[in-house]
């Protein structure tokens, strides 16, 4: 009984202290990310030094014994007691903020933390695939080979052994004649057999001959009923950019990059200064990453080399643009994404789980998103648009969702005329006011 209840007060000081642990390490991450994370990094330099065994190297430079608890409290007064800590203050011309409100079991919970974390592309060392989408060390996807040369090959064999059997029949006719005492044209070309052959064959020739004809002239039309789909379509771009990444691991709001997509036209493309707001401090775990990351430096023109500084000299990006709508087309992304409350993943697709760069998603692609409108045509034709109006709602429930009035007014007008009422009943049998019942089919709309 005794040993038992021994061994219960061993198993409840383990669970006590694990719990310890565990609470602390919890403590520490949220503290780095509260406090720390906006200027420091584990592994890397940014706007301040890396943290990585930062204690130790305070006491292998010859800091005093707890100098380093007074800089995170106060790194002025830290800097005038300790030679060490006034080295460290010169690192950077950016001032350290000071946080008098932590306690040292505090930070040693942040130092403790960050000395936990593993060293970046540790897991691509040890051979097992990122974590976070990107492609191998080489940057680039592996091209699969093409099996062009074979079908040729092939090709040659079985045309030569068409000749062949040719040939070989060629020779068992004329013996065959020659044996039934028949007369044997043996200066007859290929062509002349042809002709002799169709011409004793010639209902059976001519159905086929329009079989033929009919179904090159159908298979025409359908190629050119594909003129201008451009699905699938997805250029090379300058930089790998994952969205699945950005707005799906990190969830950044599509809106933070593409700011004008509720009060102009076009969407936009970020510009180099919003991708600096973070990659000033995230330059990639994996060296292809960091590849990626460093197109952006030289655009901004960004050396990162110690606290990182700005040098004047910028190298542009050059995207190619990806839905490209003829001249003649007029699309306004406000309206759809303010007025229509229409989601980007209706047109662009899940980009939370778009690994490669965007191109422009097939509509069976798109119709596989839980909440978008099923559509039958393909990704950005006239049909596609027409057939998205005639089936998206103007709001759902009540009918004037900006409570400016505006479509209030203009029902109760149509209610109040006799000829307008019956329209506006037919138009309401099926429940809702579509896009094209507001006019959304009028070739104006869209077309100048």
């Amino acid at each position: 009984m005794f040993r038992n209840l021994k061994n219960w007060c061993y198993g409840t000081l383990a669970l006590v202290f694990l719990a310890g642990s565990f609470t602390s390490h919890a403590q520490g991450e949220a503290l780095f990310k509260a406090k720390c994370s906006s200027c420091h990094q584990p592994h890397k330099n940014g706007t301040g030094p890396k943290l990585f065994k930062v204690r130790q190297k305070w006491a292998d430079g010859g800091a005093k014994e707890g100098s380093i608890y007074q800089w995170v409290n106060n790194w002025q007064a830290a800097a005038a007691s300790d030679s060490y800590a006034q080295s460290v203050s010169t690192w950077s011309p950016t001032a350290m903020s000071a946080f008098p409100e932590l306690k040292k079991e505090d930070i040693n919970a942040i130092m403790d933390w960050v000395d936990a974390q593993p060293e970046p592309g540790a897991a691509a060392a040890d051979g097992a695939a990122p974590a976070d989408g990107m492609t191998p060390a080489d940057g680039a996807a592996a091209e699969e080979e093409g099996f062009g040369w074979i079908w040729i090959i092939l090709g040659v064999i079985f045309f030569t052994i068409i000749l062949a059997v040719g040939g070989v029949r060629r020779q068992l006719n004329i013996a065959s004649s020659d044996a039934n005492g028949e007369d044997v044209k043996e200066g007859m070309t290929y062509g002349e057999e042809f002709k002799t052959w169709a011409w004793k064959y010639r209902l059976y020739v001519g159905l086929g001959s329009l079989v033929i004809v009919i179904s090159i002239i159908v298979s025409l039309f359908l190629s050119l009923y594909q003129i201008g789909v451009i699905e699938d379509y997805q250029p090379s771009q300058p930089i790998a950019f994952p969205h699945a990444i950005h707005t799906g691991v990190n969830g950044i709001d599509c809106k933070y990059c593409h700011s004008s997509v509720t009060k102009s036209k076009s969407a936009g493309i970020p510009s180099v200064n919003v991708c600096m707001n973070c990659h000033k401090q995230v330059n990639g775990r994996t060296p292809a990453q960091q590849e990626q990351i460093a197109k952006v430096y030289d655009a901004a023109g960004w050396d990162p080399s110690g606290a990182g500084k700005y040098i004047g000299k910028v190298k542009p990006i050059i995207w190619n643009k990806v839905h490209v709508l003829p001249d003649h087309v007029y699309f306004n992304h406000s309206q759809h994404v303010v007025v229509g409350g229409v989601d980007c993943k209706q047109c662009h697709g899940d980009m939370t789980k778009q690994v490669e760069t965007v191109k422009v998603q097939p509509v069976s692609e798109l119709n596989k998103i839980e909440g978008n409108i099923p559509l039958t045509k393909p990704t950005m034709t006239m049909g596609w648009c027409i057939e998205c109006h005639s089936k998206k709602e103007i709001s759902l429930g009540a009918l004037d969702t900006k409570k400016d009035g505006y479509y209030d007014e203009i029902h109760r007008r149509l209610l109040q005329n006799k000829k307008a009422k019956a329209l506006y009943g037919q138009y309401l049998e099926d429940g809702i006011v579509s896009v094209s019942e507001l006019g959304g089919w009028e070739c104006a709309k869209c077309h100048y």
